[in-house]
């Protein structure tokens, strides 16, 4: 096992969709989520931790330590109550040794006969946030083929229309996510320095195993990590992500990656002057 992380980070995530629906808000029938205020597109953080999940489970099939709580078929109760220890600490520590995802994002593990309280996780992600308005194309799709005799029969007379259905996009938007490393929290679950590697992996290839055509195509185009000199760090968050900026490069709606400008600010003097590591890593 390599060592526990030492130092905070902060990081943006920046990735688009083309002819996909992100993240469908099942309160609105599916369309893509949207503030209802300025109708800029949303992407949930659970939807992101997700396809972290995973590609963690697809990368290492469920073999500690990188086994997956969160995740369909588990029983989390039976998960809790089986963990060894007679205290809550040690039912705690076997559960972040054991699954990458509590050890990261934490998790309420007080259900169960015997319960192992809360993991708050080192890392936390902000609801993604399209740079522009979304425009929620709803697209009406049909099938010719039917499901029983009797509607073949209908068919045949031509009693019987094809089946049709709804099929919600967005046809571009680049969306921005905040992303939060705490060191202090990492010292709880044993967040290590590989596991922080990983988490990277995760998200260059978010999406690669995680297509569908109800998404289009999703791709990740740039993440920009701040590694802070020490646990509590150099500058405030807000700070370092004003510092990143992404604008269209003209009036009309972008329709793809390079109808924006990008780039981080370089202040004379600033936060930027106490970081040992700013990394931007392109997916283009």
């Amino acid at each position: 096992m390599s060592p526990t992380i030492k130092n905070r980070y902060d990081f943006v995530f920046l990735f688009d969709v083309k002819d996909g629906n992100p993240n469908g808000d099942p309160d609105q029938a599916n369309l893509p989520r949207a503030d209802a205020e300025n109708q800029e597109g949303l992407v949930t953080d659970v939807c992101i931790k997700r396809k972290v999940r995973n590609y963690v489970q697809l990368k290492h099939r469920l073999e500690t330590p990188n086994n997956i709580f969160i995740r369909q078929g588990n029983i989390l109760n039976n998960i809790i109550d089986e963990s060894p220890g007679e205290e809550i600490e040690h039912r705690q520590d076997h559960l972040c040794q054991s699954y990458y995802d509590v050890r990261t994002f934490g998790a309420v593990l007080s259900t169960g006969k015997k319960g192992a309280g809360t993991v708050r996780g080192p890392v936390q992600f902000t609801f993604s946030r399209s740079m522009n308005r979304i425009y929620q194309a709803d697209h009406s799709i049909s099938r010719c083929a039917v499901t029983t005799e009797e509607e073949a029969k209908k068919q045949e007379k031509r009693e019987y229309a094809s089946t049709f259905g709804r099929k919600a996009t967005v046809p571009y938007a680049l969306y921005r996510m905040h992303g939060f490393i705490s060191a202090v929290d990492a010292q709880k679950t044993k967040f290590s320095e590989d596991d922080l590697e990983l988490l990277w992996e995760s998200l260059s290839n978010a999406f690669e195993h995680d297509r569908a055509a109800a998404r289009g195509e999703m791709n990740p185009r740039k993440l920009i990590t701040f590694k802070h000199e020490s646990h509590l760090g150099n500058a405030r968050s807000g700070q370092l992500f004003d510092l990143v900026r992404v604008t269209p490069c003209d009036g009309n709606p972008p329709r793809g990656w390079n109808d924006y400008e990008r780039g981080i600010t370089s202040p004379t003097d600033g936060p930027l002057e106490a970081f040992s590591e700013v990394t931007v890593k392109h997916f283009v």
